[in-house]
């Protein structure tokens, strides 16, 4: 008797303790519109030619748009072509890179701390 009255206080605590899992969730988004018009540019020197030319591209940032400039940058892995990043039926697409490899997502942080070391090396070698 005592092994059933546990197995039902068990049952009923997983239960009660279960529920609190399956409770709707609530989530809203903020929509900001599409972005501004795409900047046009001078393309620099390529500084190599394993190099890639990114054009600059508007991504979103809390609730407006931010510039990113493009930029020459080396793919992920040979063979990756970019894909840009999209504005298509009021969502906001991140760019990426994709080749036979797969897909590789675009990451603005590594883009902040790289193009200009890249672009000091381009520099520096190209000096006369």
């Amino acid at each position: 008797m005592k092994t059933l009255i546990r197995t039902y206080a068990l049952a009923a605590t997983l239960l009660i303790g279960g529920s609190a899992f399956a409770a709707p969730q609530v989530s809203f988004g903020i929509r900001i519109g599409p972005p501004p018009r795409t900047r046009v540019v001078q393309v620099p020197p390529r500084p190599g030619l394993d190099y890639t030319w990114v054009d600059g591209y508007w991504y979103p940032v809390g609730n407006r748009y931010v510039w990113h400039g493009g930029y020459w940058t080396r793919p992920p892995y040979a063979g990756a072509r970019w894909v840009a990043p999209r504005y298509y039926g009021n969502q906001y697409y991140n760019g990426y890179w994709q080749g036979n490899n797969g897909r590789f997502d675009h990451d603005h942080r590594w883009d902040r701390d790289n193009r200009n070391r890249d672009w000091q090396r381009y520099r520096d070698n190209n000096r006369r």
